[in-house]
């Protein structure tokens, strides 16, 4: 009965933390179920951020340019780095590394079921950048104030570099708005592929979400799934206008009433079947992120031999 009586009182001075916007650190005690939902909802972003790469990086010798090939290459290189201070994020809670990673080469853990779709043209990569880039940091820049501070304060950084990436998509459509007919054809195509498959990037209706209370109450979240998902739709209609293509979506239409855009119903059914496995690329992704595992192998082990041998001489000569 003690027991329970203080875990209750912990929870309590928890709650009252959050509530009044105090940052919870790695040394602070925390609901288990805190925890666990933090490593999930991190390491999920890592994973995306890493497999994310595998659809761009894809195009980067087939760019038409070299400064598109250099834009490209630098975004990917981001796109890395924004999955290494994740991982970081997510060890502060008590994993370890390694079994971030088993659980995405299993199959285990989930990614951004966005990254399962194939990316046929070069406007394809222009309007993930432009669409899929516009609708994470639409999710992202309210976690920038999430809860959890290593979280919080790693979102900064990827937040501007995110936004960078979102205008450089822009601009590729942009420059093939005003070129031929062809590559105007391009990219409406690209558009009407990737337009719903970033709507679903928001995850579950709220109806249908089953972690999105709790974690609105811990403020690890600010906004809901449907929240973002209407802020994403309203600021995304007139972006498209100025870039002359339609968006797949003939129930699409301002109401004067809500001061939103309504739009169609999403294909749920689609949206789970490629979260469960059965999209075009789920397969080939985790196929090539295995395989880029193996193949690196020898350079972890090197830099851990690297580190071993630096913390050995540094322990000699009395610096550590």
């Amino acid at each position: 009965m003690t027991k329970s009586i203080n875990i209750a009182k912990l929870e309590e001075r928890f709650q009252a933390k959050v509530d009044a916007e105090q940052k919870i650190e790695p040394k602070d005690w925390m609901p288990e179920a805190y925890r666990k939902t933090l490593i999930r909802q991190i390491s999920q972003h890592a994973h995306s951020e890493v497999v994310g790469m595998l659809p761009e990086g894809n195009w980067i010798l087939r760019a038409p340019s070299l400064r598109r090939k250099v834009a490209l290459l630098a975004k990917v290189q981001d796109e890395a780095g924004h999955g290494l201070y994740l991982y970081s994020a997510a060890e502060t809670l008590g994993i370890d590394r390694e079994e971030l990673y088993e659980q995405l080469l299993s199959g285990k853990a989930k990614y951004s079921s966005i990254f399962n779709y194939p990316t046929q043209t070069w406007a394809d990569i222009g309007t993930v950048g432009w669409l899929v880039d516009g609708a994470a940091i639409m999710n992202q820049v309210m976690l920038t104030r999430t809860s959890y501070g290593p979280y919080a304060r790693a979102m900064v950084r990827i937040c501007k570099e995110e936004s960078f990436h979102q205008r450089q998509g822009y601009e590729i459509l942009l420059a093939l708005s005003q070129g031929t007919e062809e590559q105007r054809q391009m990219l409406q195509d690209a558009v009407n592929r990737w337009w719903w498959p970033s709507l679903m990037m928001f995850g579950p209706s709220d109806a249908a979400s089953t972690h999105s209370a709790q974690s609105m109450a811990w403020k690890i979240k600010r906004k809901s799934n449907d929240q973002l998902r209407q802020e994403f739709v309203d600021a995304t209609v007139r972006q498209a206008e100025y870039l002359g293509v339609t968006l797949p979506d003939p129930d699409l239409k301002w109401n004067e009433e809500r001061g939103h855009y309504d739009f169609g119903e999403i294909n749920w059914d689609e949206f789970w079947a490629v979260v469960k496995g059965k999209g075009r690329c789920n397969k080939n992704r985790l196929k090539t992120r295995r395989k880029a595992h193996e193949n690196g192998a020898w350079v972890r082990e090197a830099a851990m031999a690297h580190a071993e041998k630096r913390a050995a001489r540094q322990k000699e000569e009395g610096i550590a």
